[in-house]
């Protein structure tokens, strides 16, 4: 500890106050309902999304008074935005009307021949086809397409709260553990995969069949919880329509998304997909909804001041993870990726020398499991919190409830991967 710089400490301490600023954005929001007169700041302090962005600017701002200007620029100069600028693009493509109508379409096919109430089999496979999906198109876009099916077809009904969180919670966990079939689709699995030899194979031996089988369990619980409500409600066929879209334009979408998704890691070259990809919505744009640049946005700034807080933690997280055992570093990484990007959490195991195969597996199989507990636990998390918190009481998703709602699905994650 001696090797720590006193920037380091302040770090550490604006990186808490982050997490306590995360866990109380709602009261901003109430705030600024009462206060008209800088109702405009409250509200923008009550934006999660915006929470790790503003407190990177502080950091930046100390580090400026305190090494001068030209550290902070070089510490900027050193960060990797390529997960941020990633998450961005593949959340405006994989909210275009082609892509969603593609997951409707599958959808719709499997729903055919499970011999259950529509309402009922819709919302199941919602909970488990999108998040398993996400082993192949990613995480953040089977996040997207999940949230907007949801929204679109059962938060926008007269629901119980109880029923909405419940619900955003177990589409929290089923992204976080349905990305590991793979090894490129879950941040992180990809920040160890490559280092640590996990190829497709392994992944899917190891991680995927428990993975898919968690996701199974939760998704069943949380319809059969809700069965009643789900039965009770109207056909939804005719209030729940993305929009017909020719084939051409659906292949070109998902051409576009696919190839995003090949150069996930050469950011100048999905920036330039994603270029053509804009041009190409304004030529169709008859075929577009509203392309969701506001959303994608805000949980890039999100994200990229993550990395900029997070870079600076390793001082005191990597002792932690270097001195426990398989066992105890499963659960240590569960709850220590309640308060940290699980990606981050990862990568900084992967720095660690000396993991044995069995804390390999623990750190990561922790790290997926505790995905849902937080908003900031999963890279995609704040995708579906920007797109569905404006339809829960007060605008806002309370972090103490998504943490209460998200425990049980949490513990059968946790058990298939510790048990099977």
């Amino acid at each position: 500890m001696d090797h720590v710089s006193w920037i380091e400490y302040i770090a550490a301490a604006l990186f808490f106050l982050a997490l306590i600023h995360t866990f109380s954005a709602k009261y901003f929001v109430k705030l600024a309902q009462r206060e008209s007169r800088h109702a405009g700041a409250w509200l923008m302090l009550g934006e999660v999304e915006v929470v790790f962005g503003f407190w990177a600017f502080i950091l930046l701002g100390f580090m400026a008074v305190v090494n001068g200007y030209e550290k902070a620029v070089e510490y900027m100069d050193t960060r990797d935005f390529t997960e941020p600028l990633f998450v961005f693009v593949i959340l405006v493509i994989a909210g275009t009307r082609p892509i969603l109508q593609a997951a409707q379409l599958l959808i719709d096919l499997l729903a055919k021949v499970i011999p259950l109430p529509g309402t009922i089999t819709y919302y199941f496979l919602t909970l488990t086809v999108v998040p398993l999906l996400g082993s192949f198109i990613t995480e953040p876009a089977a996040m997207t397409l999940a949230a907007i099916i949801l929204r679109d077809r059962y938060f926008s009904k007269k629901i119980p709260e109880t029923m909405k969180y419940l619900t955003i919670a177990v589409l929290f966990v089923n992204v976080s553990i349905g990305g590991v079939l793979t090894s490129y689709a879950a941040p992180p699995v990809l920040m160890v995969a490559s280092k640590w030899g996990w190829g497709m194979d392994f992944m899917l031996m190891t991680f995927g069949w428990k993975a898919a089988l968690a996701v199974s369990v939760n998704a069943l619980i949380a319809s059969w919880v809700f069965r009643k409500i789900l039965v009770g409600m109207d056909d939804l066929k005719d209030d729940y329509e993305i929009g017909r879209v020719p084939p051409l334009v659906m292949l070109i979408h998902m051409t576009t998304l696919v190839l995003v998704v090949i150069f996930s890691h050469h950011p100048f070259v999905f920036m330039g997909f994603f270029l053509f990809f804009l041009g190409f919505t304004e030529a169709y744009h008859r075929y577009q909804s509203p392309l969701m640049l506001r959303e994608g946005l805000l949980v890039a700034f999100f994200l990229a001041g993550l990395v900029v807080l997070g870079g600076m933690q390793k001082w005191w997280l990597s002792p932690i993870l270097s001195g426990l055992d398989s066992h105890t570093l499963f659960g240590g990484a569960t709850l220590l990726t309640a308060i940290t990007d699980n990606a981050a959490l990862t990568y900084l195991g992967s720095l660690v020398d000396g993991l044995s195969d069995a804390s390999k597996y623990a750190l990561v199989a922790g790290a997926i499991t505790g995905g849902g507990l937080t908003v900031i636990a999963n890279a995609p998390n704040p995708v579906c919190f920007s797109l569905l918190k404006n339809h829960f009481e007060h605008q806002s998703i309370n972090p103490l409830m998504l943490f209460l709602y998200a425990l049980p699905p949490t513990i059968i994650a946790a058990c298939s991967f510790l048990l099977l």
